[in-house]
């Protein structure tokens, strides 16, 4: 596997950027925080299901997101296929999942996971963290780029902000390492929040 974009990805990833330019002009720091090759994975707050559409567009890597297992069924189908997705199955530990994430990085291409495995509906700043980030960085020696998602999408109007931040290195105590993802992006949301 070489760091190459597949075809539709190519062919999509500039469409989307144009539109999330045009429908909701986010507010982009610290791209530079993702190495241009090289293996690394990007991990955050999960806010709308328009979060890996922007984060796909913005980014200058092709970004394989964990993604539920129901996208690969029906219409939606050839869309996670083609953007390089990973099927999770979210009602067991799936391993096969986390094996896959295993290949990508060990091939040095950019994995996205949103730790809280779901859309975070619930008036808390973060739900929990699912191990699966940290354990995937520390399995392959890979670096994790911490992301926080702020903010509202508003169509046509300043509103949202997605900043990511200083790579992590991950040890092998991974309940501590699990637990200072969450705070590091539970900070910094509290930050950006009190800062709006």
């Amino acid at each position: 596997m070489k760091e190459k974009d597949t075809l539709f990805y190519k062919i999509v990833k500039p469409i989307v950027w144009f539109l999330i330019k045009l429908l909701y002009r986010p507010q982009v720091i610290g791209l530079n925080n993702i190495n241009k090759e090289g293996r690394v994975l990007l991990a955050g707050n999960h806010t709308k299901w328009l979060d890996p559409v922007m984060i796909v567009g913005i980014t200058n890597r092709q970004v394989h997101f964990l993604a539920k297992e129901e996208l690969f069924h029906g219409l939606t189908k050839p869309i996670v296929k083609g953007m390089g997705c990973v099927p999770v199955n979210r009602k067991i530990h799936d391993k096969n999942a986390l094996q896959s994430a295993y290949n990508y990085l060990n091939n040095d291409l950019c994995v996205g996971i949103f730790p809280e495995g779901t859309i975070n509906r619930t008036d808390k700043t973060i739900m929990n963290f699912k191990i699966g980030a940290v354990k995937a960085c520390n399995k392959t020696d890979t670096k994790l780029v911490p992301f926080v998602i702020t903010g509202k999408y508003k169509l046509f109007r300043k509103g949202i902000k997605i900043e990511f931040l200083k790579p992590i290195k991950i040890s092998d105590n991974l309940d501590k390492e699990n637990k200072r993802l969450m705070d590091i992006v539970e900070k910094t949301i509290i930050k950006e929040n009190n800062n709006g």
